[in-house]
């Protein structure tokens, strides 16, 4: 690329410095406060495709080229020691005060933060139905971060690509080369990002993909941004009218599920016209306010502000209150404030600076090492405890859903499985993924129990309410030597109230066809009643499609109820408040919904084979978190696979009198 073919003046913007820290300040209040997010994220990447659009083409003005080491290093050395150091210290402190239940959640967060994925992680956690109701790691909010890792290695690829051809074919005017392949990025990835987002909301906001276009449109500003012309008054009047735009942006929309549509170009926009802004010299412009000495020293660290504040907010939810005051939020944000600079100055900017690389690698390296350390002793003790589950649980001490209307005093352990397995105590179908997710309609079927010379055929249908049986109806198998089939789908009742060219009833039909044309299967389980709603035609349209397969597929069926769902998750509630408040908060309420509906099925279709656990889920006429030495509840409304298996006595009953018929 021939020197200044791109005109562009790098020079120091004060009031992107002043822009950052009210992004970073936007996030942090809305967090704490409000429970949701504001738009400075969105700032965050529009300003980062500026700069470093802005600091490429500098960079090759100068040189003639554009080398990967010099590029990645300045940036590693920027990003990685407030990053890993912050990890560190998130690594320790959960060792005291982080709640079990969510530490195999931590440590992945930990290890997909290190290595710039986590985006992609809290994506396909946040698309599987198990994990929706599970607690905020002190790490979440890294997953900005990690997209930002992933646009520069992408900025690296499509300009030395761009640098190529302009060398290749001589091309005199690189500028429009530039803005048609950013304004392609731009338009694919706006578009993607709209349609992605109609459809599923969760994975379009994590995702590298739907992000892109927010750092093109900084890139596309940082082209053009010379020849835009406003007059002095435009300057003032877009700039104050973006920054207040910016502000009201989580006031006005929601932004945790509408993001980042097209909604998302009301905080792009705000940021464009603050920058914008700041090109002209005013008496009265935004940029006076953003460009004040406090501004600018508290915009040096706002990264790091960003960092902490989620960390620091994260262990007082899990520790002292789960809704932050004024006082206590405002003391959040201070902290944060001083830790940034603290860890800024001493941490971040000596490797930063450090005169030769291989001295600020090396520092970075010593931190990385620590952190991988701790990760792997951590998980070496929670696998050890796992291990530790499984052999006591060997031990008759351990009846589970059979103590329930137990008479005599069951000799009390320490619950299993331990608080840090409870979350991953999972069904063995979605262990080995033969449960599928919400992105496909097509069947994926799990075997179990016996595979050889069995009596019969027992499938497990219906969604992730249907697959926290399993463990049970593998323990009854056992028993009577049956062949268990599992055909669920996360989120998906087996249900006729789906329309047919949705992926739900896609899925519905396909069982139904699996069904029709199988030969060996002896009984049919599904739940048919959701505990959250006392919307009779939901729990209707469940019984309906059972019905279809005993009356159209002449197979025997069994209908179970649903167990009791809670609006908070019952595993953490035990742990951070005591088997004493879960039980009274468990007990307050209406846990089900479905009682009324679940009555009238009962006197109006005698004939139908039912199995109603709610007895199972009470010790003398009280809803228990811990029964029979077992944790019950892996979230707010499914059960541990381990308390599952403790059914498998009480189901074999139940099927086998079917079965027989």
């Amino acid at each position: 690329m021939n020197k200044n073919m791109i005109n562009i003046e790098r020079k120091f913007r004060p009031e992107i410095e002043g822009l950052r820290i009210v992004a970073a300040l936007l996030v942090a209040i809305y967090h704490i406060w409000f429970g949701k997010v504001s738009g400075g994220v969105d700032v965050f990447f529009v300003v980062s495709g500026f700069l470093i659009t802005t600091s490429i083409i500098s960079t090759i003005n100068k040189t003639g080229e554009f080398k990967f080491w010099p590029y990645i290093s300045k940036l590693m050395k920027r990003l990685f020691p407030l990053a890993f150091i912050i990890i560190f210290i998130v690594l320790l402190l959960s060792i005291f005060f982080l709640p079990s239940t969510i530490f195999d959640k931590t440590i992945r967060e930990v290890i997909s933060s290190m290595f710039y994925y986590q985006n992609w992680q809290l994506a396909i956690s946040n698309t599987d139905y198990l994990d929706a109701n599970q607690m905020k790691s002190p790490l979440e909010h890294y997953w900005a971060m990690s997209i930002q890792g992933q646009f520069y290695i992408i900025w690296f690829l499509l300009f030395t690509g761009i640098l190529f051809l302009i060398k290749r074919y001589d091309l005199s005017n690189g500028k429009r080369l530039v803005n048609y392949i950013l304004g392609i990025i731009f338009v694919i990835s706006f578009a993607y990002s709209v349609y992605l987002t109609e459809v599923n909301q969760p994975l379009a906001y994590f995702i590298t993909f739907t992000r892109v276009w927010e750092f093109a449109l900084g890139g596309l500003l940082c082209i053009n941004l010379s020849r835009i012309k406003i007059s002095n008054l435009a300057a003032e009047i877009i700039g104050w009218l973006g920054l207040i735009g910016l502000i009201l942006t989580g006031a006005i929309f929601d932004v945790s599920t509408m993001f980042p549509g097209y909604i998302a170009l009301w905080p792009m926009t705000c940021a464009l016209l603050i920058i914008l802004s700041g090109n002209k010299e005013t008496k009265y412009g935004v940029k006076n306010f953003l460009s004040m000495p406090i501004m600018i020293k508290l915009g040096g660290v706002s990264f790091g502000i960003y960092l902490w504040h989620w960390v620091l907010l994260s262990f007082y939810k899990y520790n002292i209150s789960e809704t932050p005051g004024i006082i206590s939020g405002i003391l959040i944000i201070a902290l944060s404030i001083v830790l940034s600079f603290i860890t800024t100055k001493y941490v971040e900017t000596p490797i930063r600076n450090a005169e030769f690389n291989k001295v600020a690698f090396k520092r970075i390296g010593i931190i990385a090492l620590a952190n991988l350390i701790l990760i792997a002793s951590l998980f070496s003790h929670n696998l050890y405890m796992k291990m530790s589950d499984d052999k006591e649980l060997a031990s008759n001490d351990y009846p589970g859903a059979l103590a329930a209307n137990t008479q005599g005093k069951i000799k009390e352990n320490d619950p299993k499985p331990e608080f840090a397995n409870v979350f991953d105590d999972l069904p063995e179908s979605h262990l080995d993924k033969t449960n599928q997710g919400l992105k496909k309609s097509d069947l994926k079927i799990g075997t179990y129990g016996k595979k050889k010379d069995y009596k019969a055929t027992i499938a497990l249908v219906g969604s992730s309410h249907s697959e926290h049986w399993l463990g049970a109806v593998i323990e009854a198998a056992k028993e009577n030597d049956y062949r268990v089939i599992n055909i669920t789908r996360s989120g998906t009742r087996f249900s006729t109230g789906y329309e047919n060219d949705s992926l739900k009833g896609q899925w519905v039909k396909n069982v139904e066809n699996y069904l029709k044309k199988s030969d060996d299967i002896d009984l049919v389980l599904s739940h048919v009643t959701a505990a959250d709603t006392n919307n009779d035609k939901i729990q209707q349209q469940m019984v309906d499609e059972l019905l279809k397969v005993k009356n159209e597929y002449n197979i025997n069926i069994m209908a179970i109820r649903d167990i009791p769902r809670y609006e908070f998750s019952v595993s953490e509630k035990l742990e951070k408040s005591g088997e004493k408040e879960t039980i009274k908060l468990m007990n307050n309420g209406n846990n089900q919904q479905d009682e009324s509906y679940w009555k009238k099925l009962s006197e109006s279709n005698k004939d139908l084979p039912k199995f109603d656990p709610t007895e199972y889920f009470k010790v003398k006429g009280q809803y228990r978190p811990i029964i029979g030495n077992i944790v019950v509840y892996r979230d707010m409304d499914h059960m541990t696979n381990t308390y599952s298996e403790s059914f498998g006595p009480i189901l074999s009953e139940k099927i086998k009198d079917v079965v027989k018929k």
